[in-house]
């Protein structure tokens, strides 16, 4: 088993998302579900969209040592900023298993190219690769008109470069349906080993689409969040394609 999971196959498209909401739903350990359909959020493209940013503390300086020299500083939250390759050697890459209701499955990632189509099966389609957690970050289109083809959906999070660095990095899934409130999920959790984590399930049970937090942190790969939720999938080594150079 390689370090990197991959499927082969895929194809690109563009479309455009749902509008955004101006509130949202954190979903956390004590609050883990809500429902689209309740909302009225279970139609048109569900857009999933991960971020991150890089702790200033992992970045450059001592906050221990920056906080006896300005005691004030205890008082606001560790600061946050966007990184470069210059500064950290991070790239989280956002997924998705999917299976449908007559029973394919398959996942949708950078790795192999299986960028998904949003207009036929599996109606899930990756927006691009973000390798240096840009104010964009990397974007999941679900299309939900077609919600009655769809059984489950987990959204996961790996790091694809060989540093693990979910504790460095401070990570944020955001849902936008449609229609309604944004939904949060952070990854804030400390996990200095682990390479891979399942964010969110989304599954249609009794005709009822219910978005679920696990965030599940593991330290392999895509395979491992495989044999975790049963998907069943075979998995190889992939690559991705390098950037041409200037």
């Amino acid at each position: 088993m390689g370090i990197f999971d991959g499927l082969r196959g895929g194809r690109a498209a563009d479309f455009d998302s749902g509008s955004a909401a101006t509130n949202a739903i954190e979903l956390t350990a004590r609050h883990r579900q809500v429902s689209l359909t309740k909302q009225g959020a279970a139609t048109g493209n569900l857009r999933i969209n991960l971020t991150w940013r890089m702790r200033t503390s992992d970045i450059g300086g001592n906050r221990r040592e920056s906080l006896l020299r300005h005691p004030l500083k205890a008082l606001k939250p560790p600061e946050v900023v966007g990184h470069s390759q210059s500064m950290v050697n991070v790239d989280l890459d956002l997924g998705c298993l999917y299976e449908l209701a007559d029973g394919t499955k398959g996942v949708v990632q950078p790795l192999g190219g299986l960028l998904g189509d949003v207009n036929a099966p599996p109606y899930v389609k990756l927006s691009g690769d973000d390798r240096f957690g840009s104010a964009s970050g990397e974007t999941i289109y679900v299309n939900l008109d077609h919600r009655e083809k769809i059984k489950r959906l987990l959204v996961f999070v790996y790091i694809y470069d060989q540093t693990p660095a979910f504790d460095r990095t401070h990570a944020i899934v955001t849902l936008y349906p449609s229609n309604g409130p944004r939904i949060e999920i952070g990854l804030d959790e400390r996990h200095p080993q682990a390479r891979s984590c399942a964010v969110v399930l989304i599954e249609n049970v009794k005709d009822e689409l219910m978005v679920r937090r696990e965030v599940k942190f593991v330290y392999g790969f895509q395979a491992e969040l495989d044999r975790l939720y049963g998907w069943g999938l075979q998995w190889g080594r992939g690559f991705k394609n390098q950037p041409a150079s200037a």
